[in-house]
């Protein structure tokens, strides 16, 4: 139980030890059991269990009841992975009907998981004491990878492990607990770490790194979050919030943060400057976030007639990897989530503009878990959609972007179409 433990035993046999040392230790024990007191009436969610951590800043919603623990596609070619509620992890493959089903003891509540970019086989997964290492070889017929595949990586005081973060070569591995206030920057062959400490926030609660690698955006239980740049790992610190940053993700070009708190029905963003070279560290962060669309909520009339009441405070949010869709799930002030996934087109340059898309909408009774865009979709963009039944639901959204556009109207050429026309997202499922 750590030095409070060694205190406690000590003072319990205190007929064993010196009178001074049962004294000094009671008094140990009683200022480190008030200074844990005071601790936890500041950051409410260190005297949580495990599971009621995991729940509360986990990506997927309801995880504790949810069907699916943690969803990720490869981002280079048609594979993904999910856990189940047994803590089992299935993967699945686009040019194989073989389906690997991964198990470990020190697997258990799994919260997160994270494919290696530049590489076709290592799978990293976020558990309660640990993270484990997979090594999915794709070319394996093994439908239970042995136990000897996998890596395992600890750290003390670095549990429950609920993010974790891939830079974009594949190099570094970042591991966050929302009960550890340093960020775990891990060289996975070796199997070593080095801390990114920074007193204040109680712990990291989430974690984007951005798509062009020099940024790593972490949120905390609390009102602060920080973005730090990868060349010498130093941070600017954003303390302003009026509550938890619950959502997040960076445009394509990592210029731009959109972000939600857990208490507004509104989606900010920050602008970062560009760094003027390779060995800058300057972050570059703008003074203040821009209001970027307000979610309040606001009554539609359908086709039908019907009256439809949309808005609400923001669970999750992704960007596609053209920077030209937004998805966003969202839940009202009794943390009920919505039954439906408010998709928005956005335009990253020459400035941010963000407009209402449509709705995409489960069966009767469902409401989304999770949402994620496939990575390599080379028609537009492939929205995944976990639904409450326990279904996966791929909405393709057929576009082309608008970098293809320009190159095309550079070269006076006529567009291209798509099945005889440009299709509009779908708006219900």
């Amino acid at each position: 139980m750590g030095s409070p433990g060694v205190f406690e035993e000590i003072v319990n046999s205190s007929s064993e030890v010196p009178d001074w040392v049962g004294v000094a230790a009671k008094k140990t024990l009683t200022f480190v059991r008030w200074a844990n007191s005071l601790h936890g009436s500041i950051f409410p969610h260190l005297s949580m269990s495990n599971e009621e951590i995991i729940t509360k800043f986990s990506d997927i919603v309801n995880w504790s009841r949810s069907p699916v623990k943690a969803f990720a596609w490869h981002p280079h070619t048609l594979k993904f992975a999910y856990a189940l509620g047994d803590d089992s992890i299935k993967v699945h493959s686009g040019k194989s009907d073989l389906v690997p089903t991964l198990k470990h003891k020190l697997q258990k509540n799994v919260a997160d998981l994270a494919w290696q970019p530049q590489s076709a086989s290592v799978l990293a997964v976020a558990c309660q004491s640990c993270v484990l290492i997979w090594h999915v070889e794709p070319t394996s017929l093994a439908t239970r990878p042995s136990t000897s595949s996998c890596q395992v990586l600890q750290q003390q005081n670095h549990a429950p492990v609920t993010y974790l973060a891939w830079d974009p070569s594949g190099r570094i591995l970042l591991s966050a607990s929302p009960v550890d206030t340093s960020l775990m920057a891990w060289d996975v062959p070796m199997e070593t770490c080095v801390p990114l400490r920074r007193l204040g926030g109680g712990g990291v609660s989430l974690i984007r790194w951005s798509p062009d690698g020099s940024k790593v955006f972490s949120a905390t239980p609390s009102q602060l979050f920080r973005v730090w740049e990868t060349k010498q790992w130093t941070c600017e610190v954003w303390t302003k919030c009026t509550s938890r940053c619950k959502a997040a993700c960076w445009s394509p070009d990592g210029r731009t943060l959109l972000f939600a708190t857990e208490s507004e029905p509104i989606i900010y963003s920050l602008t970062f400057s560009t760094s003027i070279d390779d060995t800058s560290t300057v972050i570059g962060g703008s003074q203040s976030a821009v209001v970027s669309v307000s979610l309040t909520e606001v009554d539609l009339v359908t086709e039908d007639g019907d009256i439809v009441r949309v808005g609400g405070l923001v669970q999750s949010m992704v960007m596609d990897r053209h920077g030209e869709r937004l998805a966003v799930t969202l839940h009202d002030d009794k943390e009920q989530v919505l039954p439906y996934v408010a998709l928005f087109r956005t335009r990253i340059n020459p400035m941010l503009e963000i407009t209402p898309c449509g709705l995409i909408q489960g069966e009767s009774g469902e409401y989304p878990l999770h949402v994620s865009f496939q990575p390599s979709f080379d028609k537009g963009a492939l929205l995944s959609i976990i639904w409450s039944s326990g279904v996966v639901r791929y909405v393709p959204l057929y576009f082309i972007p608008s970098e293809e556009i320009q190159n095309i109207q550079h070269r006076h050429v006529a567009p291209p179409s798509l099945n005889g026309q440009i299709l509009s997202p779908i708006p219900s499922h």
